[in-house]
């Protein structure tokens, strides 16, 4: 199953909620597997490609599927990063905490995958001939404009208080103007197959 995940980004959220109850597995767990063994069949030929996008930085996507999990009621968060139009960093996992709200969710979502993002910047720079001052921006993208608004106001109050200190070093990033989060619309944010299960036609659907 790990290896599914690493080299299959479109597997990574369905092997980690089956992964979930591989400890107690049930006869729904294992049809559950045997759909996912069928996908693969049918998707055998399906590949990573890369140079269909003339970008050469990083760019970063981000979303959460709010209390998703009916069991603890936390929520699933996940990342994907593209480089020269293929993916070549993802993840989906459950959130360590419980949130309060889809904003505070989504933020910590977002500052998950800031961390990623400073490490992909840091690695591509080794292979890049423009100096690390001359290089843009880091970009991420979030379907959240309320989310983006929070990590851009650099103030904590009432309703921040609560969150870990460790989540809120995606602000100092954008205040140093290492990294910039901008809106995109969930239609089209391709890391929503990656925190939650999707009709078949817009899992298909090319991006």
């Amino acid at each position: 199953m790990y290896t599914m995940v690493v080299t299959r980004s479109d597997l990574a959220y369905a092997v980690g909620v089956v992964s979930r109850y591989i400890s107690n597995l049930g006869w729904k767990h294992w049809e559950a597997v045997k759909h996912i063994f069928r996908y693969l069949r049918g998707t055998e030929d399906a590949q990573l490609t890369f140079g269909l996008a003339n970008l050469t930085e990083v760019e970063g996507y981000t979303n959460v599927d709010y209390v998703g999990n009916s069991d603890n009621r936390k929520s699933t968060s996940g990342y994907i990063f593209t480089y020269n139009g293929g993916a070549i960093s993802w993840r989906s996992k459950l959130q360590e905490c419980m949130t309060l709200s889809t904003i505070e969710a989504k933020y910590i979502a977002a500052s998950k995958a800031a961390k990623e993002a400073i490490w992909l910047h840091q690695l591509t720079a080794d292979f890049s001939t423009t100096s690390q001052i001359d290089r843009p921006t880091l970009t991420i993208y979030c379907d959240s404009q309320r989310t983006i608004h929070l990590i851009n106001i650099h103030v904590y109050h009432a309703k921040t208080k609560h969150i870990e200190v460790w989540y809120h070093h995606i602000r100092e990033l954008v205040i140093e103007k290492k990294l910039e989060v901008r809106k995109i619309d969930i239609e089209v944010n391709i890391i929503v197959c990656l925190t939650k299960s999707l009709p078949n036609q817009r899992f298909r659907a090319p991006r």
